[in-house]
């Protein structure tokens, strides 16, 4: 399965969006509403914020569905220190892993990780093993 990727540019980044990874937390669109509108196409005017702006509330980003890159240089989605994974559970939420890894799927195949990722510890997703924001359909506790 190939992960689909959108792009949107501005004179001084170009912000990426997965929209597999992510989870629909809404962090985005409530630190920068000017920027970010979820019934509009284009969705994302980056235009409408400075570089730094963009920068800040895309490090925000809790799945890692949002990155940039400037200058043909790509953030730290790309540049992960391997010595520093970790996992953090989320209340009622995913399981956030960042860092590099191997994810070794049910059917045999590889796929290497690395970034920022949301897991599904709910079991409602529809794009499993990842988060799909699901957990707040189904109000999960935990």
């Amino acid at each position: 399965m190939s992960e689909i990727t959108k792009t949107y540019s501005n004179k001084e980044l170009t912000v990426i969006w997965k929209p597999q990874k992510c989870i629909h937390s809404g962090v985005c669109v409530t630190m920068l509403p000017e920027v970010y509108h979820p019934d509009e196409k284009p969705w994302i005017t980056p235009d409408k914020a400075g570089g730094k702006e963009l920068i800040d509330q895309i490090s925000q980003c809790p799945s890692g569905a949002l990155t940039y890159t400037i200058n043909e240089r790509v953030n730290s989605e790309e540049n992960v220190d391997t010595a520093t994974n970790s996992i953090t559970i989320k209340q009622n939420g995913p399981l956030l892993f960042k860092g590099v890894a191997t994810l070794i799927r049910a059917d045999g195949t590889n796929e290497v990780l690395s970034g920022t990722l949301a897991f599904c510890r709910c079991g409602a997703s529809e794009n499993k093993p990842y988060c799909d924001g699901s957990h707040r359909k189904i109000k999960f506790n935990g």
